[in-house]
């Protein structure tokens, strides 16, 4: 499996210095697009891209082979280097095969609309001719490291193209004291501005093999992402037992983030404008930043701690709102659906960078039935408490943690469903005759993992 991971280094000893550059290099970007506009009906017969980039060049850049061109790209762009050249065609291509791609679809919705003789109102799409974009600098053509932290670019400057010497950060290469892209292949960097600043773009690939353990010997972390927890995590093996669990949550943060909401809901109902406060948003996002990332880490860490070979997700799908939820309330639960949506997002890239598999199950009913077997659970105030129902009527009711016992049925749906997707029909249906619980995905529970094993 091939994991990509881009490191954003930033330029320290330059600025402005950059800006002639990559204005030059979308002009030549817009020239290319204007040019493959008009010859986009000749490519068409060509299948493959490099077929296509030596057709544009051929017509656009003079040589001493090649002096029949039918637009003079040298005349505008004095001894633009070559790579950077084939690169803004390459962009080209990629912007007209979009464009034209989005006509044909159009044209096809809307030839399709008038066939039923509805109204058909919808605009077509249009070519941007005048992109903002970014230049990649080659290895040898346009850029050269010497060390690490420092390097020679080839620039626009004054208007001619020169090699100057830049320094650029490497705190983004290293973590601690080890270097984070040891076994990785590096690409070449891109130059991007951000704000005043400018930065490179590196992209380091890496081949990653992930772990091929049978299901029988699998230990899987199963992850409830909480409502007053950040998240629970549980250790859960093919048998059902659960091995280990841990709560993360970081109080003293969620609470400066629910102070910082207030803040901002009070200055939007004076003023109306919700971003007329924009350090309240620096720092909201900052604090939501940093639970997201701790919380990935420490699930990561656990599952390795653990020996996990999987680690289990609910699918979360679209955000749905509670009803009744307004002002900071409302806000509150908008950024809490996309820190769990990020917080995936990240584990995944880390679990893979450590052979560690990633798996989403059915998110239904996960909280909503106790894990062992009782039915459904009702919820206390504190929404993290849970009562189970009793099975013997002289016994009390049982009260549990939540989103310990969604964890358990998240793990055991992981092997609950490896186990009865390969079975024939028949031989399915038979077990769901000995385990009826096994007959509804909702309602499968850790106890359903331990009954299927005793059939099975």
């Amino acid at each position: 499996m091939k994991i990509t991971k881009t490191a954003k280094l930033k330029i320290t000893s330059h600025s402005k210095i950059f800006d002639d550059t990559v204005e030059i290099y979308n002009k030549a970007l817009s020239f290319y697009i204007s040019v493959c506009e008009k010859e986009y009906g000749v490519m068409e017969q060509f299948k493959h891209s490099k077929e296509k980039l030596n057709y544009i060049e051929a017509l656009t850049h003079l040589t001493a082979k090649n002096k029949n061109i039918k637009y003079d790209f040298d005349r505008d762009f004095y001894k633009f280097p070559s790579y950077l050249r084939r690169t803004a065609i390459m962009e080209a291509l990629g912007v007209c095969d979009s464009h034209f791609s989005r006509l044909a679809n159009w044209q096809l919705k809307k030839d399709t609309r008038l066939s039923k003789g509805k109204k058909f109102f919808e605009k077509a799409p249009t070519l941007n001719f005048e992109p903002k974009s970014f230049p990649t600098l080659y290895k040898d053509n346009m850029w050269e490291k010497l060390e690490e932290g420092k390097a020679k670019i080839k620039v626009f400057k004054n208007s001619d193209w020169v090699w100057i010497d830049i320094d650029y950060s490497i705190k983004n290469l290293k973590s601690g004291q080890n270097y984070r892209f040891d076994r990785h292949k590096e690409y070449n960097p891109m130059l991007v501005k951000k704000g005043k600043k400018y930065f490179l773009h590196i992209a380091y690939q890496s081949n990653i093999k992930l772990n091929s353990t049978p299901l029988h010997k699998q230990r899987v972390c199963g992850v409830d992402l909480g409502l007053t927890n950040s998240a629970v995590c549980s250790i859960v093996d093919y048998n059902g037992t659960v091995l280990d669990r841990l709560f993360i949550n970081q109080s003293k943060e969620k609470d400066q983030l629910k102070h910082k909401l207030n803040k901002l809901a009070k200055a939007k109902r004076k003023s109306g404008i919700l971003n007329e406060k924009p350090n309240y948003w620096r720092k909201i996002n900052g604090l939501q930043k940093f639970i997201t990332q701790d919380t990935a880490d420490k699930i990561v860490e656990f599952a390795v701690k653990n020996s996990a070979d999987v680690i289990i997700f609910e699918y979360l799908g679209k955000m749905r709102l509670p009803k009744g939820l307004f002002g900071s309330k409302r806000l509150r639960a908008k950024l809490q659906y996309w820190a769990k949506i990020k917080i995936q997002h990240i584990v995944e890239q880390k679990a893979h960078s450590v052979s560690i598999r990633y798996s989403r199950v059915l998110a239904r009913g996960t909280s909503m039935y106790a894990y062992d077997g009782s039915g459904l659970v009702e919820r206390s105030k504190r929404k993290d408490i849970a009562t189970f129902q009793s099975k013997n009527r002289n016994d009390k009711n049982k009260t549990y943690h939540a989103d310990l016992s969604a964890s358990y049925n998240i793990a055991s749906r992981y092997f609950t469903r490896a186990i009865l997707k390969p079975l024939s029909e028949t031989k399915r249906l038979q077990v769901e005759a000995k385990v009826p619980l096994l007959a509804d995905r909702a309602s499968h529970t850790l106890s359903s993992l331990i009954k299927l094993r005793e059939v099975c």
